[in-house]
């Protein structure tokens, strides 16, 4: 019989909504189905003999869907079958968004989720669950951080000054287009910018430094404002400056006028309902991924060229602390 433990934060929200689980006598387990237990008010407390002979038969994985992304599923499977092959057992990939990514892993439907920084940190908070690998692409400025930028106009008279303080200064009254109030380096980095050189105490006041705000929805959008002349500077990502999100022609109509550094590559975050053991094999065998002959499925995903161990704190201290700068819920 495979008993699935659960986390301190688990236990509790099951117990806030109810035993169900002790009056229907199910526990329920994305790595090993439902299984029987005794209707006990202390369900939640396995005994340690019991977690001892945990054997996970399957793993579930989300691939969010990005902008990036074609045909998703099929190249998730092809992960998923290389996954299951190097573990042994079956891996199952699913599809979804950040915020369904993270919904999974709090109600234990999933196991794994590549996630971007913010809502890996939703994952810790909500389902106990941490980063280990971060993603490395040819594009990020720092290998497994990247750049958030602020793009202007190419003839535009906003000039780079000798310091971010002199350089957005002039973005006051200005038409601006934020990517949207949940991107990280298009909304989160950008505005914790604003506040560190005192320009706005917090999100709320935007509207008090720039002329207009808008919220272009994706990368493109908010640099199309910009090619347009709808918007007078833009708040990307660095590698949104190449296709699928900007063609080679728009390129030519825009440049860079500030940079943040440091922000937090994406990652695949694990539950810690998966036991040790089989948390190091699998994250070995997505190392194994960074291997010439295995790339090709690493890099079809997300454009990715390399996964890389990471200390899951160290690596979102920097999202961690523009969230709290922009005055934003964790």
């Amino acid at each position: 019989m495979n008993i699935k433990k659960m986390s301190v934060s688990k236990k509790a929200s099951l117990v806030a909504g109810g035993a169900f689980a002790a009056l229907t006598g199910l526990l329920v387990s994305t790595l090993g189905g439902i299984q029987p237990t005794v209707a006990n008010p202390n369900f939640h407390r396995p005994e340690p003999r019991l977690l001892a002979q945990r054997n996970p038969r399957n793993l579930t994985i989300v691939f969010p869907s990005r902008s990036d992304s074609t045909d998703l599923q099929t190249k998730a499977n092809a992960v998923a079958a290389f996954l299951s092959k190097e573990l042994g057992i079956s891996v199952k990939a699913q599809i979804g968004d950040d915020t369904a990514a993270v919904e999974a892993l709090r109600a234990n439907r999933a196991d794994v989720a590549f996630l971007s920084s913010r809502p890996a940190l939703k994952a810790e908070q909500l389902a106990n669950a941490r980063l280990y690998l971060a993603e490395v692409r040819s594009n990020y400025s720092g290998r497994f951080t990247y750049n958030s930028i602020f793009v202007v106009p190419v003839n535009s008279p906003l000039k780079t000054r000798n310091s971010a303080k002199a350089t957005l200064e002039q973005l006051r009254g200005k038409k601006m287009a934020f990517t949207s109030p949940t991107s990280g380096s298009g909304f989160i980095f950008p505005v914790s910018e604003l506040v560190k050189q005192g320009f706005v105490p917090n999100k709320e006041r935007l509207d008090n430094f720039f002329g207009q705000v808008t919220y272009g929805g994706n990368y493109s959008k908010a640099l199309e404002a910009v090619v347009r002349g709808q918007a007078e500077v833009a708040a990307v990502s660095e590698y949104a400056l190449f296709p699928p999100y900007l063609s080679a022609e728009d390129r030519s109509k825009v440049r860079v006028l500030h940079k943040i550094s440091g922000v937090p590559a994406h990652g695949i975050a694990i539950d810690d309902d998966v036991p040790v053991v089989m948390r190091e094999k699998l994250i070995n065998a997505l190392l194994k991924l960074n291997k010439s002959e295995n790339n090709a499925l690493l890099k079809n995903l997300y454009n990715s060229t390399e996964l890389v161990r990471v200390d899951h704190s160290r690596h979102l201290a920097p999202v961690r602390s523009a969230i709290k700068n922009a005055g934003l819920e964790p």
